[in-house]
């Protein structure tokens, strides 16, 4: 339960500091920084969210999900995306706004505050590091573009200060925004690849066949589907053709966990068939089977 105790962490500190750059943003005048409140308004729902989805991932399988509840650590990463794409777009729309109107900014306010925010949001990073879920890594993602955008906010204060050019602060979060959108992006692609049970990345399935045709037995190998439930694990499952060992269907599995698949069902078949005529050979084979 650890993860989940700093997620907690991380979400009050969100909350507190929510309010404080909210009313922040307002006595200074800085709209980076009331657009940088809702945005981290976001994060704070999405980390409760995903504080929450990510226990309950942690439940065991049971009859209603007999694979267990793993899958939704990923939906938890899914809204997250959403909220932070969201996000972004508004970050965007109001940095645009504020390059076509510049208005007056109280820098030294905004200086205090973007310090607070910094530290606040470095402590919340170091928290969150420890995640090993696409979820988490989302969360954490939240919690290094907040450090990121708070030292931009810092540079840009400072900056304004001694320029006194205040769209520069717009265009700072521009780019910020921009980095995170790209992030974004390949969370979300990363989900749908699950979702679509996609091959997971790092198993070359060519290479896995013929390692599992070189072991002493297997004539061949059908049916493979390999599919993730997480990112993290990996099921299979194959038809075999070989005669029924209870031996060989180990060494596959051995074979399997060498690849990253945790949980392999293997169906042997005793009679070598090509692909096509499958499930046709199968049959005739039990029919063999009651002549004798």
């Amino acid at each position: 339960m650890k993860i989940d105790k700093n997620i907690f962490i991380a979400f009050i500190l969100n909350l507190f500091f929510f309010i404080f750059e909210f009313v922040g943003g307002i006595i200074t005048n800085s709209v980076a920084i009331t657009s940088d409140a809702i945005h981290d308004l976001g994060d704070t729902i999405s980390i409760g969210l995903s504080a929450f989805l990510e226990h309950k991932s942690k439940k065991e399988p049971n009859e209603k999900y007999t694979y267990g509840y793993v899958r939704y650590s990923i939906l938890g990463a899914f809204i997250t995306s959403m909220i932070l794409c969201v996000g972004s777009i508004f970050v965007i729309y109001n940095a645009i706004i504020r390059i076509i109107n510049p208005q007056e900014i109280n820098y030294n306010g905004m200086i205090l505050i973007a310090l607070i925010g910094f530290i606040v949001n470095l402590v919340a990073a170091i928290f969150t590091k420890e995640g090993h879920s696409l979820n988490e890594k989302a969360i954490n993602l939240h919690m290094l573009e907040d450090v990121l955008g708070w030292l931009i906010v810092l540079i840009g204060s400072f900056l304004i200060k001694f320029t006194e050019i205040n769209i520069i602060d717009s265009i700072m979060s521009l780019l910020v925004a921009i980095f995170i959108f790209t992030n974004v992006i390949k969370n979300i692609k990363e989900v749908l690849d699950l979702f679509l049970e996609k091959t997971p990345k790092n198993i070359n399935v060519d290479d896995l066949k013929k390692h599992i045709l070189k072991i002493k037995g297997v004539e061949n190998i059908h049916h493979l589907h390999i599919w993730s439930m997480d990112g993290v694990n990996n099921f299979a499952t194959m038809h075999l053709v070989c005669k029924n060992d209870k031996k060989l269907k180990e060494k596959v599995r051995e074979e399997m966990k060498e690849f990253g698949i945790s949980h392999t069902t293997i169906e042997i078949e005793d009679e070598i068939c090509d692909e096509e005529n499958c499930k046709i050979s199968v049959v005739e084979n039990n029919h063999h089977h009651h002549h004798h």
